[in-house]
């Protein structure tokens, strides 16, 4: 990998790209684009669309060429500084072997996403050493109730200097809220807890497993040696998926450097319990003597933090206390 790169911080007037490396535009409801659109603008920003953003294909994606063109138009153009993909999906990966990094690596934009976008943001880490950023998608600013917590965090990383302390969210939720924003359902949130105590600082890798897991033994999988891994994983999965793409990741080169786990908030629907995670956590060996901490406000509940992939994190459990900051 290059040496680690940072795009300049973002500010008022800046323009954000909306472009759709993964899952098309198109499946948003047009009444749910413009309550995003509006709320980023109330954020100082600028908004724009790649000319693909919309195309849709039997995968309800669009062609490679169409989405390297697209993701290549947004790097080059001068007026955009940051880029927010439009929603996850399936096959971000496909567009790794066809990018041109060097291009990339030398006009260096703020990438914003989550889901399926953990493959995109990490090879282009991987391959340029420019932090991308693991947080909202463009869908997730047409939430309208529950998602001040996730608005102020991205202001936080994009906008301000400084490290940031994660405090917890009030409520989370794990509803189906782009089909109703009338009928939401919010949960007290508890806070992340420590499976095992410790301290430890590192570099930020990692995203949601299942799809980092596609990365391996590729040239698009960054180093994990003295890394923090933030992990997480979707309604598609279960405990015994979840134990298996864990060990697959403790399998790769590297992982004996890895310095502590952060695992973000499980969807309902994975069944996955506190007792279940302890179970998984403490069967393996190459965690014994590293902290690992459970329920962070990230992955595919909300609301969520946005953090640095490449960037840096400390994090300390001790005593039932969790304390995480992060930094670019």
């Amino acid at each position: 990998m290059n040496l680690r790169k940072q795009a300049p911080k973002l500010k008022a007037g800046d323009e954000i790209r909306i472009l759709s490396p993964s899952t098309s535009l198109s499946i948003v409801s047009e009444k749910n684009r413009l309550i995003a659109r509006q709320r980023l603008e109330q954020l100082g920003f600028t908004v724009s669309f790649s000319q693909h953003v919309l195309e849709n294909d039997d995968f309800t994606s669009s062609s490679i060429a169409s989405r390297v063109a697209d993701l290549h138009e947004a790097f080059v153009d001068p007026k955009v500084k940051g880029i927010l993909t439009s929603i996850g999906g399936y096959n971000a990966n496909q567009l790794l072997a066809h990018l041109d990094y060097e291009l990339i690596g030398a006009h260096p934009k703020r990438l914003c996403g989550y889901s399926d976008i953990t493959a995109l943001s990490h090879a282009i880490y991987a391959k340029t050493g420019l932090i991308t950023y693991a947080g909202p998608l463009f869908l997730t600013f047409a939430m309208l109730q529950g998602n001040e917590y996730t608005t102020a965090y991205f202001q936080k990383l994009m906008l301000e200097e400084g490290s940031i302390q994660i405090q917890s969210s009030p409520e989370w939720s794990d509803d189906a809220w782009y089909l109703d924003q009338d009928k939401r359902i919010f949960h007290r949130n508890a806070g992340p807890y420590a499976i095992h105590d410790g301290e430890a600082e590192g570099s930020i890798v990692g995203g949601n497993l299942c799809t980092l897991n596609l990365l391996q033994g590729t040239p698009y999988m960054p180093s994990l040696e003295g890394s923090i891994l933030f992990v997480e994983d979707d309604y598609e999965s279960s405990p015994a998926t979840f134990d298996r793409d864990l060990q697959s990741l403790l399998h790769q080169p590297g992982f004996d450097q890895v310095r502590g786990i952060i695992i973000g908030r499980f969807q309902q629907a994975s069944h996955m319990t506190k007792e279940l995670l302890r179970q998984i956590i403490s069967s393996k060996k190459e965690l014994a003597s590293i902290p690992v901490i459970a329920d962070a406000d990230f992955g595919h509940t909300t609301p969520q933090f946005t953090y640095p992939i490449g960037g840096k994190a400390s994090i300390c459990a001790r005593n039932g206390i969790v304390n995480i900051e992060i930094s670019e």
